[in-house]
């Protein structure tokens, strides 16, 4: 029997934005070598988004069309559900909710809506025997949830670590490279349309911190707690402590961390400066970048694409292809029911630290700052001071760097340079990242 006359595996597809019309175009071009690569024709039968008359440069007349995502979800002649419209509540998630109970698989975009209710739709899924990919949900065509429930299953994963919001890594990388400060870059961002509708969603760290949580529910077989990530974005970040990091040898990154320790699951997607020859170091504008540790396959990297139509279509495509092959792997790598209520942890792992601090001309001044490290058991390793007192103002500039010091004795070192009389403005310190 000939691909042909098997079966097709048929698409509906929800959300007509770019990500969607990618899809739309990766069907319509590629549709002999999608046949014969998952053994089977994928076609597309149905679609649906709010506005019916918008021109998005494909042709979709072949398709039947629902205004309802959830009347799309439950059409008979649909196998599998793909939700590309985003957002965690509301139609992406009542309609993934009617595709599973209509006993459709699920192939999703959607970081934000696994991150809030990931548990759930899982077990619901399961429940009716079917199974949600989300490939395209996280770092767009890099194709690290593969990696973590197919190529490392075999491994005990100690660690996952990257660059996983393209928008981010863009601001920071051309703050550096044109020496601008942060507004001017961010709304040079917003001018391309880099951010999102609700641009904390990308600069507070919380896009890249869905992703994080996702990646640590399946690395270490944890119910999703995005709820428990630390998230610091990068609007502090300013120009002088770029320019400051560069100097000595490092770059500043919106850097997520996951790891199991003996208290808990820590996860954090914070600013850190990492080496600049590193491979994180060097990655630049949009690209993301994940670092994978397993106890036998030592670390690996993986970089791409975080975004953008092509990228992600293709990684939408791919859970497709899988489906149509007849590989079903639970949501997060292990059934529903049998991933642990993670115990959440602050960080605690030590780690080198940039501090700068800027200090009153007075004699004794800095004296005072070192002393408050002392007594928070912390020493220095590096100190300079940028500008000379008296030369251009009153006020000294001190950059410090710490030997390894915890995150909790950091902050006591913090609280106590308030009590120093010496200070002016607010001390700024970034964990320097071994990678």
């Amino acid at each position: 029997m000939t691909t042909s006359e098997i079966a097709p595996l048929r698409l509906g597809i929800a959300g007509l934005g770019t990500v969607g019309i990618g899809v739309v175009k990766i069907v319509q071009r590629h549709a002999d070598l999608i046949a014969a690569r998952s053994g089977r024709p994928i076609v597309i039968t149905a679609v649906s988004a709010r506005d019916r008359s918008k021109n998005r440069d494909a042709d979709l007349s072949a398709y039947a069309w629902e205004d309802d995502p959830v009347a799309l979800a439950q059409r008979g002649d649909v196998d599998v559900f793909v939700e590309v419209m985003g957002g965690h509540d509301g139609p992406a998630k009542a309609a993934t909710e009617a595709a599973i109970a209509a006993g459709k698989d699920v192939v999703t975009a959607n970081k934000a809506l696994l991150a809030h209710h990931g548990q759930a739709l899982a077990e619901a899924a399961e429940a009716h025997g079917r199974v949600i990919r989300f490939e395209a949900a996280v770092a767009g065509g890099i194709p690290v949830i593969k990696a973590l429930t197919e190529g490392l299953a075999g491994n005990r994963i100690s660690r996952v670590m990257g660059v996983m919001n393209g928008t981010c890594n863009y601001i920071l990388t051309r703050m550096q490279a044109a020496g601008l400060p942060y507004e001017t870059v961010f709304e040079e961002a917003r001018q391309l349309g880099y951010l999102e509708a609700d641009p904390n969603l990308d600069v507070g760290g919380i896009d890249a911190g869905h992703k994080l949580s996702l990646l640590a529910a399946i690395a270490f077989g944890t119910r999703v707690s995005f709820d428990k990530v630390e998230l610091e974005g990068i609007g502090n970040v300013s120009i002088e402590d770029i320019n400051l990091a560069d100097d000595m040898g490092y770059h500043i990154k919106l850097l997520g961390v996951a790891q199991m320790s003996g208290r808990g699951l820590e996860q954090r997607m914070t600013p850190c400066l990492v080496p600049a020859e590193s491979p994180l170091g060097q990655l630049q504008g949009g690209t993301n970048m994940v670092v994978l540790e397993g106890d036998s396959v030592g670390q690996i990297v993986l970089r791409g694409p975080g975004a953008g139509e092509g990228p992600t279509a293709s990684a939408v495509m791919g859970d497709a292809i899988d489906l149509a092959r007849g590989c079903r792997v639970p949501t997060f790598g292990i059934p529903a029911a049998q991933l642990a209520q993670p115990v959440a942890a602050r960080a605690a792992t030590p780690a080198p630290y940039y501090l700068r601090v800027t200090l009153l001309d007075k004699p004794g001044a800095l004296a005072k700052i070192a002393t408050c490290l002392g007594e928070a058991g912390i020493s220095i390793d590096q100190m300079r001071q940028i500008n000379q007192p008296g030369e251009e103002d009153d006020d000294a500039i001190v950059l410090l760097v710490t030997h390894k010091a915890s995150p909790a004795d950091v902050a006591d070192a913090m609280a106590r340079f308030a009590g120093t009389g010496v200070m002016v403005g607010t001390p700024v310190a970034i964990r320097i990242e071994e990678v």
